[in-house]
């Protein structure tokens, strides 16, 4: 072999090994890494690899429509886009190794709205726009990922934890099931003139626990349960030829075919009902049974609501709480989102909550006034997890200040004994004493409206904190009318105000998300076990929580659940709704994260803790969560736009 076609065999080698080695470079970063080989060796042959020295710029609105598809293949890249406040620029983002840019630009065929620069040194691989055209029509990978964004790299991670419990549980189904996809039996049915001995043998001669009374078109119009029957034969009378129409519960509850398995087992739960019908357009097409969703998750969710709400003793309760874990700990491995466990927690523990005020009443007496147990915070949004303590209050009504100070006194008693329940079932007191068995937390409506309405007039720091922990309220136990009243009237106060409103603003960007202009994360320097470290509440919700509380009190919105604010908001057209779509995902991810490092805090023994080290997490996790925090960032930029700050 001659020097000149040895030289043209080592190039070739060459070539081939650094073709090689960038699609291995490529496969530990998401989505490359879950495209075809054939298609990555497209994008790699097809790239050029271009250097840009630190503070170069890459990319910027100036240039057009973009032309050319970037991945970073050494070194960082941050974003900065003009800003129309006196702050100059929006806050930077970064781009790290295995990140690619500008895809909506690129794949909607216009200018980027971000000045991309190298943060350091850096070398990306360049792909042109023809060369992206191709390879977006050819990889269902890549054009879902251009499309989509972050989504498509959350649907991995939930793939994964999914696949992890099948191989681990062998489960066939989760709660996001579709009922219509359920293997539901054919509805069991009598018409209603059947007697009640005919039922019973129709339920018995068919293995069922309940019979659906229906007309001759298939209408449900009442339900019947061996629960009934149990009622019944307890009674007095015990005519078995009574019509079964006189015995029946009727206008069944009833979910369509698309609702999932979790919508049945929450009816279940807060309705205290063991059968949930499938009607599609009026027509019964199945029924699904409290032992039909235990043998899709091995999760006995209406059992253990059930078992709560008729405990006879406090330390039934708190013994029920691992059950609660161990029930979290199931979903988990399943895959369930972080909003169907926080809603089911807060579920349980508002059943909790209940029964320790009934068991209360039985224990020391009626006070023989009506009043309703109020909850503040994450109670109140509905977005507990198993760490949490106590921020709760009560409403009664009073046509004076004495007849209000009377009541007071003869509830006191009552709330001191159910704060300490409470406590003993793991809800820990409140270090705030924010909690009913403070006198000032007991009050009339019009005591509590005045209270209110001194937060939103005389502004104070101690009243902004107050706001943020009082406005998200709702009734546990007793009449609901008083919240709805009072919230209202909150309601009104607040959007009348735009002074408050604005120093609601500015106590939402307190809490900034932890990223920095030359590192993808911020974290504490603190000399102890928190060094290194991101607070996953704090850094990462709370500028969640509070811009989607201030512009649902600004605007109407009654719900206090966080994601419930954000999609009404986006129904108002107060946010984007592209906006409010990845709002809301990088909140579910974060708090996913929190719940599932509560739960290894648990299996390990450890105390409940927030703080996260990001070194701990994989590259996909790690790049997720870096997103979810700018989005946060993305959020609070806008207030600030919308209240001049």
């Amino acid at each position: 072999m001659s020097k000149a076609d040895a030289f043209t065999e080592a190039g070739k080698t060459a070539v081939l090994q650094n073709i090689h080695g960038t699609m291995e470079f490529l496969r530990k970063h998401p989505p490359f890494n879950l495209m075809e080989n054939a298609h990555l060796a497209y994008l790699v042959e097809n790239s050029l690899l271009r250097f840009y020295a630190a503070g170069e710029s890459i990319l910027k609105p100036d240039d057009g429509i973009v032309e050319h598809f970037y991945i970073v293949k050494q070194g960082r890249v941050h974003g900065q886009r003009p800003y129309t406040t006196k702050r100059g620029t929006e806050p930077t983002f970064e781009i790290s190794e295995g990140e690619c840019f500008p895809v909506a630009a690129l794949v909607g065929e216009r200018a980027t709205r971000t000045e991309h620069l190298a943060a350091e040194d850096t070398f990306c691989l360049v792909l042109d726009k023809a060369a992206f055209v191709k390879l977006f029509s050819l990889s269902d990978t890549l054009r879902d990922f251009a499309l989509r964004g972050v989504s498509s790299l959350l649907d991995q991670v939930n793939q994964q934890v999914q696949l992890r419990a099948a191989e681990s549980l062998g489960a066939q189904y989760s709660l996001d099931t579709r009922l219509g996809d359920l293997a539901l039996q054919h509805p069991v049915t009598c018409p209603p003139d059947a007697t009640l001995k005919e039922a019973v043998r129709t339920m018995h001669e068919q293995h069922v626990g309940s019979i659906v009374i229906a007309d001759e078109q298939a209408h449900p119009l009442g339900i019947f349960t061996l629960r009934d029957l149990r009622s019944f034969i307890g009674g007095d009378d015990g005519d078995l030829g009574k019509p079964i129409d006189q015995l029946m519960t009727p206008r069944p509850f009833h979910l369509p075919p698309a609702a999932t398995a979790f919508d049945a087992a929450i009816a279940m739960t807060e309705r205290h009902i063991a059968h949930v019908c499938v009607v599609d357009h009026g027509i019964l097409r199945g029924v699904v049974s409290e032992r039909d969703l235990f043998s899709l998750q091995r999760v006995d969710l209406v059992h253990l609501a059930r078992t709560i709400r008729s405990a006879a003793r406090v330390e039934n309760l708190a013994a029920l709480r691992s059950d609660i874990r161990q029930l979290v700990d199931n979903m988990l491995a399943h895959g369930a989102s972080s909003t169907q466990i926080t809603h089911i927690v807060t579920l349980l523990n508002d059943h909790t909550v209940c029964r320790v005020i009934e068991l209360a009443i039985e224990e020391l007496g009626d006070p023989g006034i009506p009043f309703t147990w109020l909850c503040f915070g994450s109670e109140g949004r509905r977005e507990q997890t198993l760490h949490t303590d106590q921020d709760n209050g009560i409403l009664f009504e009073a046509a004076d200040a004495a007849e209000a100070a009377h009541i007071r006194g003869r509830l006191l008693p009552l709330a001191e004994r159910i704060n300490r329940d409470l406590d003993t079932c793991g809800f820990t007191l409140c270090r705030g004493n924010i909690m009913a068995s403070n006198p000032q937390l007991c009050l009339s409506r019009q005591e509590w409206q005045r209270r209110f309405s001194s937060f939103v007039r005389e502004v104070t720091a101690e009243n902004l904190l107050s706001s943020t922990i009082f406005f998200d309220l709702r009734a546990i136990w007793g009449p609901q009318e008083g919240c709805d009243q009072l919230r209202e009237a909150f309601q009104q106060d607040i959007a009348s105000n735009g002074v408050f409103q604005r120093l609601m603003a500015e106590n939402a960007l307190r809490q900034r998300p932890p990223i920095g202009r030359f590192r993808d994360f911020v974290v504490t320097r603190k000399d102890d076990d928190d060094k290194g470290k991101l607070d996953l509440k704090v850094q990462g919700l709370t500028p969640f929580v509070d811009g989607a509380r201030l512009l649902a009190l600004s605007h109407a919105v009654e719900s206090c659940n966080t994601l419930e604010r954000l999609r009404q908001l986006v129904e108002k057209e107060v946010i984007d709704a592209k906006d409010g779509a990845a709002y809301e995902e990088a909140y579910h991810f974060i708090q996913q994260t929190r719940m599932q490092q509560h739960q290894q805090q648990s299996r390990d023994g450890q105390p409940y803790s927030n703080r996260l080290d990001p070194d701990a997490l994989n590259h996909l996790d790690r790049r997720i969560l870096r997103e979810s925090f700018r989005q946060a960032q993305r959020l609070q930029a806008s207030l600030a736009l919308r209240y001049r700050l």
